[in-house]
Order: structure tokens, then sequence, then C-alpha cells
């Protein structure tokens, strides 16, 4: 692999997964690195979560090369999975017990030592003890607002606490990575908001985030870098702000539009947009402010269009 590759966190070369006749994903090439927000974006059926499966070791594939945290998947699977933090498909849980009781069997299966070899990464000093295990569980729940209810059996759950219950157990022992699938799925827009704030946390800490939605306003409030499958083929990857190209047209905000559309020559409610803003083609800003002050329009705002991430992805897959 590249030198890029071999310092990312996530790194893929040619992934294929065929199932019979059926290719869900065909030659793939991620590249996740260090302290990413990584969305990955793709209409159903695309090989998303055949993708992520892949990239956990819960599914083979066909042909091509994983790496992830630095280490070939699935071979060494058992060294990297105890750092990394995953939530797909919908989260699994004894609904007979509680949350605090679900963590706590989960926590207990889980290694002494992240990374489960004699190399691997220590966890914090006295980690198998059972104060330091009931303080991390706790922990986890706070992080994700359950511990008021932690003691509730599962069962007696909606389906966003479920979620939330999920994204406690992928952060339970302080994974260097998280690979979540859908998880605000079920959440209220405050949960929604929550969520995304608890991620921004994390991963300012130094945590890297891939995440996989279908909520592309969610991926544009908070992913860094996109990558966009369609019919199992990788079609853009790209940071977030080059996929959001300039359009190359102006958004003039007026407080007189009449008098702006005099000014500039346009036809009256032409270029006026549904949110009151003039869409100017072949102006530039600095050229629709020169032409709007002379003319004594006051300009409230100026700007280059840009597309938003649903154009770009819409016109990426088919």
């Amino acid at each position: 692999m590249s030198a890029d590759a071999e310092r990312a966190v996530i790194a893929t070369r040619g992934l294929t997964k065929r199932f019979g006749r059926v290719t869900a994903v065909d030659g793939l090439d991620l590249l996740v690195r260090p302290g990413d927000r990584y969305g990955f974006l793709g209409p159903n059926g695309s090989g998303k979560t055949t993708t992520v499966r892949m990239l956990l070791g819960l599914v083979h594939a066909t042909s091509g090369d994983i790496e992830v945290l630095g280490r070939p998947v699935p071979r060494a699977a058992h060294e990297v999975l105890p750092r990394v933090g995953a939530l797909v498909e919908g989260p699994g849980a004894y609904p007979h017990l509680s949350a605090r009781a679900n963590l706590r069997l989960l926590d207990a299966a889980g290694p002494a030592r992240a990374g489960g070899g004699p190399s691997a990464e220590p966890l914090a000093a006295g980690s198998g003890s059972r104060r330091t295990r009931r303080r991390r569980i706790e922990e986890a729940l706070e992080q994700v607002g359950l511990a008021d209810v932690g003691r509730r059996p599962v069962r007696a759950y909606s389906l966003g606490m479920k979620q939330r219950l999920g994204l406690a157990a992928a952060l339970l022992r302080g994974p260097r990575l998280l690979v979540l699938d859908e998880p605000t799925n079920g959440l209220d827009p405050r949960g929604i908001a929550e969520v995304r704030d608890l991620l921004l946390g994390l991963n300012a800490a130094g945590t890297t985030v891939f995440l996989s939605s279908h909520l592309l306003a969610e991926v544009e409030l908070f992913c860094t870098r996109v990558g966009v499958l369609d019919r199992g083929r990788l079609v853009a990857q790209d940071d977030l702000d080059s996929l959001r190209g300039p359009t190359g047209r102006t958004l003039v905000r007026v407080d007189d539009v009449a008098a702006a559309e005099r000014a500039l020559d346009l036809v009256p409610g032409r270029a006026a947009s549904p949110t009151g803003e003039l869409v100017l083609d072949g102006t530039s800003v600095a050229d629709a402010i020169d032409r709007l002050v002379r003319a004594g329009v006051r300009v409230l705002e100026a700007a280059p269009e840009r597309r938003t991430l649903e154009q770009s992805v819409l016109g990426l897959t088919t």
C-alpha cells in the first residue's frame, strides 16, 4: 500500500465481495486518516453495510486487502477489534437484563489489555477490577444519556434508547476508532444533536470516527471527509469542502430586491430564490457588491454558491 495507506486508520485496496453472481462491493480503495470524521454514503443496496462488516471481520472479502489500525483484517482481528468500537445494523442486547447488566457482560468478555497481544496497549491501571469496570460502565451510560434508566430492562426501551445502549457498548473501552452504521436511527432531533456533540468531543480527544449514514444533513454537519458508494463502487472520496465545491453562481441577499434587480439589469422575479436571495450567473461577488453599492442598495450578504452534499451525492449516484 502507499505511504498514506500505511499511516491510515482504515485502508483497503481492491476490496471486493461477491455473493454468487452479485457483486456487492467492487474494487474498493478506502482511505481513512487518523482524526478523520469520515462519512460513508450511498443509496440503499450500494454495499455500505457489507463494507462495514468486512472492515470488522464479520464477512470475509472475496478479494482485496484490508488494514485497520495498521493491522490486516481478518487475520489480526483479535488484535484490532478490542481497540475498535462498533455499532452495526442496530444494537443487540439481552432484553430481560438491564443496560448495566448488558454492559457488565460485554465488558467482562473483553481482554484485560487493548489489542489482546503481548505488545498491546494497556487499559487504565486495574482495568480488570470490579471498581474500574463499574466506573467504565457508568461513564458510558452517562455519555449516552442512559444513566438514569440503566436499571430498567432493555425490553422496556424505545428504539432510540436501544440505539443509545449500542453506542454506549461501542464506547465502553475507550476505542481509538469508532465504526458506526446509522448511529442516530430512532433518535429525535435533540437526541441526534446530543450524539453529534458526543462524537465531536470524542474526535477532538483523538478518536477517529467512520460513520455510515443516509442522513446527509447530519453528515454535512459532522464529517470532514466523505466517501460515496454507488452499486458497490467508490465514485468519490474527498474532503467535504472539496466535494461541496462552488457552482459558479453568486448568492446575494439585499434589503430591496426590486432595486437590486434594476441595478443588476435582471428580469424582475427571475433571479430570486424561494428564500429571497438573488442567484446570479456570471457575476462575481466583488462585481455584484460594487454595482449594488453604487446604486445605493444595501447588501446584507453575498457569497459564492456552493453545492449541498445532497446535490453532490445525487449527481454521483444513479
